[in-house]
């Protein structure tokens, strides 16, 4: 197994030709609540060019992959490390499965697990956090799934559909993480 290859999807470098894809996700208000702390608007072509130009640069300090399933290499996601700290040897993650109908079916998690790998293995860290939405169960439950802990939250820090909601922060550690895949 490669270091992107994972039981249902691979990470790939992101393309060009992804972007109508991330543009299509980024306009559907059910995804931007999910993601966007601030108010949820849809995504523009510029945006998203401005995001491929972030991606394809070589900083060292994030990295950027598009999910791909294995089966019938259809694009269905993006995550990524950003913020990525050598002094301390953290980084942010963020991840995005686009395709509705792969909600559910382990293709997040399975992404997840290899961006940990490669964080842990590659990269060398020992820390990727995160921060996600208290209403978002699904999520959460896919971070708790690849070893993500629960550390605090920042009460009704965020304003969603009328309602203060909370703020979770979790963080995977490479020595929990070198225990689970044991």
């Amino acid at each position: 197994m490669s270091m992107f290859t994972g039981e249902l999807v691979r990470l790939t470098q992101i393309q060009r030709s992804d972007l109508p894809a991330f543009t299509h996700w980024f306009r559907d208000y059910e995804i931007q609540r999910l993601l966007a702390i601030d108010a949820a608007v849809p995504a523009t072509d510029e945006a998203e060019e401005e995001f491929y130009q972030l991606a394809v640069k070589k900083s060292g300090d994030a990295f950027y992959f598009s999910i791909r399933t294995l089966e019938r290499d259809i694009l269905i996601g993006n995550c990524g490390l950003t913020g990525i700290n050598q002094k301390n040897r953290c980084s942010d993650f963020g991840i995005v499965i686009g395709e509705k109908e792969y909600w559910g079916g382990g293709y997040g998690s399975d992404a997840a697990q290899i961006i940990l790998r490669f964080a842990f293995e590659e990269l060398n860290l020992n820390r990727v956090q995160l921060e996600v939405f208290g209403y978002n169960s699904r999520a959460i439950h896919c971070y708790e799934k690849v070893g993500f802990v629960q550390e605090g939250s920042r009460r009704q820090a965020i304003f969603r559909e009328g309602t203060y909601h909370d703020v979770i922060t979790m963080a995977a550690l490479r020595e929990g993480w070198d225990i689970k895949m044991e």
